[in-house]
């Protein structure tokens, strides 16, 4: 114990100078999630002790926040999306910023921008940035309209019909703010224009069209007037920027609607891409596209991570994206080139009327993927014979065949990964000293198929057009990630349920095309089942012919994944040669006497100069943990008050390394409660202390 404080103090010395900040989402431009800190390290990990907690007492949540660090300030967001300064040392509250709207689901950090003696912070709720005085949390009225923005705007259509909601920050690049945001999965949808502001004024300064207009590169990969109906191929991952080259890094995800494509024939660019564009002028440079024509709503799920590597005697800037089926793309950072050989390989066709299936998709040689791409009677739940033998009765009347088989009419269709990964938002981490990329990823399976569209016009047909793609034809979603809608009835009131409608709340993104009837007619049919008839049709001139039945995961009738372990894992791979150095199941069930199964797990991990991986993430046992770098061994675990579906912060204030997770139990569901808790760690023996006792 002595030698470790030892250590500790001797360590603390290596502090003074280092960079000790996080001021960026992602720890920096390059999205690599790496401190050089090295105060805490294997030796004395088992020393960290509660150094403050900030409850943030704003009711439950799911805003995946990670916050930034800038001087001694942290900065972040409460579960309904107010913007928050504590002192970084202490967790006292500085300031609290209250927009006057509620926000709900996920608002993952904000973004800090200084020249000189200026100083600005953006953040963002609903369609709103807001550019705020660091110093007093007030907006800046110069900046916009009253110290904001619109996103809705300068979209080329009608902004109070459009939903564009910024749900990971932006990026920075000289003086412009680089955004994209989060749209509707199904027609009316917004496009997915990545937009740069002048970050004094707010005057937008340049656009990058992802459903490209005539004449503009990747035109031909749409139906003609597309452009002008189409929408989403939006970035809601975030971005990751090369200063040096003013190269900005922008992963695209799929276009509305996402599963059945007839109104969108073509290869649909730059929907599902890795952009990189000219961060001064928006101009593109390269792009690459993982799927072509998606049907599986396979976006880029993470910001990349710019990474440095060794291949063949050479060193290459690379710029490195995560997947959700799995997979991990390497690129020459400035020619786009595959550093591993990309194959194209043939898949099935659709069998749905009127719609064409890419011939081939691309898929890397190499890494290895980290999450397993196909699943047989075997690797079925072995948890106990009955429930092995209920899912593998399930799983003969399931159509299964692997990545990218087109959804049918006829049957379900089996998605593993499934549509949460693989990885996901929380990014991966980078350690530049040794080489080795980590990222966590989801095992479980989903099905889902596809239905005729109903064609009378009602309350009915509008839920199953617009909202059964998530909460399912039987209205019972897939907790806790996508609630369920058939017990509305005494718990919520038909104006609220209107609320959400409009504006949207958690994952789910606001339909404001629609009109006040079709609002109300909805929220009765969702609190009494009635399906009153509309006058208008409710969903624009392109609902598809055939729509989504909603997301459904493979689970046994006790609520646990209905295949094998693992369920989540943690990996560390080698980039410069594409083998792992280790993978090991993270997370567990408290309740199941096996402990090594792994859970689903949302947010990343952070790695440190101090041999560490830091990672909460899992959704049912509320730990967070520390693993050695190396070799993936646990270190060190506590048990926080609610999970931490975040991605942590490591940072340095008077020689002390503090390390900070946003611990919200935003998808724990049944196992957990939901809230906002700051909980910051340091090596300390001091007794810890609540920043904000009640």
């Amino acid at each position: 114990m002595a030698r470790s404080i030892l250590l500790a103090l001797a360590a603390g010395f290596l502090l003074r100078g280092a960079a000790g900040d996080w001021p960026v989402y992602g720890g920096g431009p390059a999205g690599i999630r790496y401190s050089p800190l090295r105060q805490i390290t294997r030796a004395n990990v088992s020393h960290l002790r509660v150094a403050w907690t900030y409850d943030t007492h704003d009711g439950p949540g799911d805003p995946q926040t990670q916050p930034i660090v800038v001087g001694r300030v942290l900065y972040g967001i409460t579960p309904t999306h107010k913007a928050v300064a504590l002192n970084a040392a202490t967790g006292k509250l500085l300031w609290t910023f209250d927009p006057g709207m509620r926000g709900r689901g996920p608002n993952r950090s904000v973004v800090w921008w200084s020249s000189g003696r200026e100083r600005r912070l953006f953040f963002a709720i609903q369609s709103f940035v807001y550019a705020l005085d660091p110093a007093t949390g007030k907006p800046i009225p110069d900046f916009g309209a009253d110290g904001r923005i619109d996103l809705r705007e300068n979209l080329g259509r009608e902004p109070g019909k459009q939903s564009y909601v910024l749900t990971s920050p932006g990026i920075v690049y000289r003086d412009l703010l680089i955004v994209g945001g989060r749209l509707p999965e199904t027609l009316p949808a917004a496009p997915g224009d990545v937009r740069a502001y002048d970050v004094r004024t707010g005057k937008l300064r340049w656009s990058f069209h992802t459903i490209p207009h005539p004449g503009e590169f990747g035109y031909d990969t749409w139906p003609p007037d597309a452009w002008t109906y189409s929408g989403a191929a939006n970035n809601w991952a975030g971005m990751a920027l090369d200063e040096k080259r003013g190269i900005v890094y922008v992963p695209t995800g799929s276009a509305a609607s996402d599963f059945y494509g007839a109104d969108r024939l073509g290869d649909n660019l730059f929907a599902n891409c890795l952009l990189a564009l000219n961060a001064a002028t928006g101009e593109r440079i390269w792009h690459f596209q993982a799927v072509r024509h998606d049907l599986w709503d396979r976006d880029f799920p993470s910001p990349p991570a710019l990474a440095t590597v060794r291949r063949d005697g050479r060193t290459i800037d690379v710029v490195a994206q995560t997947t959700k089926q799995g997979w991990v793309y390497v690129f020459d950072r400035v020619s786009g080139k595959p550093v591993y050989p990309v194959e194209y390989r043939a898949y099935p066709p659709s069998s749905v009327p009127g719609e064409r299936a890419a011939a081939e998709q691309p898929l890397p040689t190499r890494p290895a993927p980290y999450a397993r791409q196909s699943l047989s009677g075997e690797m079925l739940t072995g948890r106990t014979e009955s429930t092995h033998a209920w899912a593998l009765a399930q799983f003969r009347d399931l159509r299964h065949g692997g990545q990218f088989l087109p959804f049918s009419l006829s049957a379900d269709t089996l998605i593993f990964p499934g549509f949460d990964g693989g990885a996901e938002w929380g990014g991966p981490a980078f350690d530049p000293t040794t080489g080795l990329l980590y990222v966590n990823s989801n095992e479980m399976a989903w099905t889902a198929g596809l239905a005729e569209s109903r064609t009378e016009n009602s309350a009915r047909r509008l839920y199953l057009a617009q909202c059964a793609t998530c909460h399912g034809d039987d209205l019972r979603g897939a907790p806790p990630q996508i609630p369920a809608l058939n017990d509305l009835a005494g718990r919520r009131t038909a104006q609220a349920i209107g609320a959400v409608i409009r504006q949207g709340g958690g994952r789910m993104p606001g339909f404001p095309a629609l009109n006040a009837a079709d609002v109300s007619a909805l929220s009765e049919y969702l609190l009494t089942g009635k399906s009153k008839e509309l006058e208008s049709t409710g969903a624009g001139d392109h609902e598809p012919r055939f729509r989504f039945r909603g997301y459904h995961k493979f689970l046994d009738p006790d609520g646990y994944p209905a295949i094998a372990p693992p369920w989540g894992t943690l990996n560390a791979i080698n980039l410069s040669t594409g083998e792992y150095a280790w993978r090991i199941p993270l997370g567990e069930y408290p309740e199941l006497s096996a402990k090594d199964t792994g859970s689903e797990n949302y947010g990343g991990p952070i790695v440190t100069a101090g041999g560490l991986v830091f990672i909460a993430a899992t959704n049912y046992d509320r730990k967070f943990r520390a693993f050695d770098k190396a070799t993936g061994k646990l270190l060190w675990e506590t048990t926080l008050p609610m999970s931490g579906n975040a991605t942590p912060v490591t940072y340095a204030i008077g020689g002390r390394q503090f390390v900070v997770i946003y611990a919200t139990g935003g998808k724990s569901g049944k196992w957990g409660p939901s809230g906002g808790i700051y909980v910051a760690f340091t090596l300390q023996a001091r007794r810890p202390r609540n920043a904000n006792p009640r």
